[in-house]
């Protein structure tokens, strides 16, 4: 009996921590991800007629996906992908005459306009002032997933940049996931989707509700930006909705969605239901180092 205790404890254990050694290897820096002789070779590549994304899977392993006319959001003509999956000298085919391009978001850096509220600047100050979190939510200048803001907001307009973590071994909702949720309720994702198809729980999709026009992700360690044109949801006096949330949203300065309506919250926000109220933006917290900063909103 007592063998079969410790042998069951022993199951249990390795049951435990499987997932996080699947996960592999996370690199939160550009100097750490250096040392990966894979990451400097994963990025977007593009030529006169198509482009490619290779999305390094570790160990070697790499995803050559070409788009026709250009890359996302860059000349891609929406005609179906085609991919390649191999070493790196497996996949040089798919790269013949092109170049290796990197690719920024005209609105990084991005000042906030007079009368905006500044969430936060990469100071201690407005990290204090505005959000609801310990010392350890602010690292070396950036916000750290896992906090909600103080200010709670109807309807508005937010900037905000994020940072996803390098994790080549990950896979799916794994690797790099995060979200911003509106009012803590309404969830756009964030994960290292770079090269995937674009789904509704991939990176600038409203889970459950709408997948993005286009996949916008870039590479892993490159600051992307989320533009925001948010409008709660309207009640009437007796409680009963009159119309859905709707929201417009930029990604990497490309509209991903246009005055999308969402019908219902999102699960897994700070606020569990849908009312009248205002609520804080929430900056999920899903066991991966998603960095933040130059967060600011004009409220409407």
């Amino acid at each position: 009996m007592r063998q079969l205790l410790c042998l069951g404890a022993l199951l249990s254990s390795l049951c435990l921590f499987q997932p996080v050694f699947g996960k592999g290897p996370t690199y939160q820096t550009l100097e750490e991800a250096r040392t990966d002789p894979d990451f400097e070779k994963q990025g977007e590549y593009v030529g006169s007629e198509r482009g490619v994304q290779v999305i390094a899977l570790g160990k070697g392993q790499f995803n050559a996906v070409t788009y026709q006319g250009g890359l996302p959001g860059a000349g891609w003509d929406k005609s179906p992908t085609t991919s390649k999956e191999g070493t790196w000298e497996e996949i040089q085919s798919a790269l013949e005459g092109l170049k290796k391009t990197e690719r920024k978001s005209p609105t990084l850096g991005k000042k906030a306009p007079e009368g905006a509220v500044v969430l936060f600047d990469g100071t201690k100050e407005t990290f204090e002032e505005n959000w609801k979190a310990g010392e350890d939510k602010f690292e070396n200048g950036l916000l750290v997933q896992g906090v909600s803001t103080k200010p709670t907001f109807g309807d508005m307009k937010l900037h905000l940049e994020f940072l996803l973590p390098y994790m080549p071994e990950a896979r799916g909702q794994a690797r790099g996931n995060s979200g911003c949720y509106l009012q803590g309720r309404y969830e756009i994702q964030m994960l290292d989707s770079f090269g995937l198809k674009g789904l509704d729980n991939e990176c600038g999709g409203i889970y459950k509700a709408a997948a993005p026009d286009v996949n916008m992700c870039l590479p892993p360690l490159t600051w992307q930006t989320y533009d925001v044109d948010f409008t709660t949801a309207k009640f009437d006096d007796s409680g009963k909705k009159v119309s859905n949330a709707k929201v417009t949203v930029k990604h990497n300065g490309v509209v991903i969605h246009q005055d999308l309506e969402i019908p219902e919250h999102t699960p897994g926000g700070v606020v569990k239901a849908e009312s009248k109220e205002t609520g804080p933006i929430f900056l999920q917290d899903h066991s991966n180092p998603v960095r933040y900063r130059n967060i600011w909103v004009v409220t409407k």
